[in-house]
């Protein structure tokens, strides 16, 4: 199961009650962090799944409200015993911009292995069984939106096994994914699988413009966590200015995508009760929920 946890809501500046933009994903003991702005430690500690356990953290881009949180959780970790290396990922200059922030968190006890993500167009990266999905989007400077995604390999296939004759002591470790060779011959998976069954996909994307692409990246979610960033429609001409996505612009993208559920993230500073303005995309989506602090779903197979 993959269990997914929206640690906070607020988009530019946190508010009391309301933490900045983050997103954190669980997997066969695995996590992944998307974002980590100011504050993001606290509803992490909340939350109590841990902090040494994270072996990603993902940035969309390099405004402030989604990465000034990094030193304080990079110091956390090397407090909490952590030693082996982690890994971060995002846009354009992510070496650079991650150098620079971090001259308040020196001498950390483990290594930071940096995955530069491209800004033109869609990349895969796998930790794991975790496929980690990046696709660029319209803002005001480099931003990705992400996709984690958890494939589910067939069924056993007793007929395909013993028409390709595997023999049965390699079946177990075929149907879990392992290529064995016995005897000058190569056994694969494929062998003994059928057909690729649905696995889980959650997308998550901020600080952008609806496209048409990004319709076409979160195809199909069981889960997509899209910013609202102003409610109103008479905002519109604000959002195209700032490349933000008002409520009723993440619903139509929510539906034009095929998505299962929609959740609604990165408010408005002014937009204090966000609830009250379900309806504008709840209309338009119906599976819409605007999305709190520490929000937690499990998604199974």
């Amino acid at each position: 199961m993959l269990e997914v946890c929206l640690l906070g809501t607020g988009g530019m500046m946190p508010l009391p009650g309301r933490w900045l933009t983050a997103l954190v994903l669980r997997y066969n003991g695995r996590m992944i962090l998307v974002d980590c702005g100011e504050g993001t430690q606290i509803p992490l500690k909340t939350l109590g799944w841990g902090f040494k356990a994270i072996d990603a953290i993902c940035f969309t881009h390099y405004h402030a409200d989604h990465i000034a949180g990094l030193p304080g959780m990079l110091l956390t970790l090397g407090n909490s015993g952590r030693e082996a290396p982690l890994t971060l990922m995002g846009p354009p200059e992510l070496e650079k911009v991650i150098k620079g922030i971090t001259v308040i968190a020196p001498e950390l006890p483990f290594e930071l292995n940096f995955e530069q993500l491209s800004g033109n167009h869609g990349e895969s990266k796998k930790i794991d069984d975790i496929i980690i999905h990046s696709f660029p989007v319209n803002h005001t400077l480099p931003c990705l939106a992400y996709c984690i995604e958890i494939k589910r390999a067939g069924k056993f296939d007793l007929e395909k096994a013993k028409k390709h004759g595997v023999p049965m002591k390699l079946w177990s470790r075929l149907q879990k994914g392992e290529a064995m060779e016995l005897e000058g011959r190569l056994f694969t998976p494929d062998m003994v699988l059928g057909e690729e069954r649905k696995g889980l996909k959650v997308c998550y994307t901020t600080d952008t413009r609806p496209t048409e692409e990004l319709a076409g990246f979160i195809e199909n979610s069981d889960l997509f966590i899209c910013e609202g960033m102003y409610s109103e429609d008479e905002k519109l001409q604000k959002a195209i200015d700032k490349k933000h996505m008002l409520f009723s612009e993440a619903a139509k993208l929510a539906k034009q995508g095929n998505v299962q559920e929609l959740w609604l993230t990165h408010y408005s500073p002014a937009l204090t009760e966000p609830e009250e303005h379900l309806h504008v995309a709840s209309s338009i989506f119906s599976n819409t929920i605007a999305g709190k602090d520490l929000m937690t779903k499990t998604l199974s197979f």
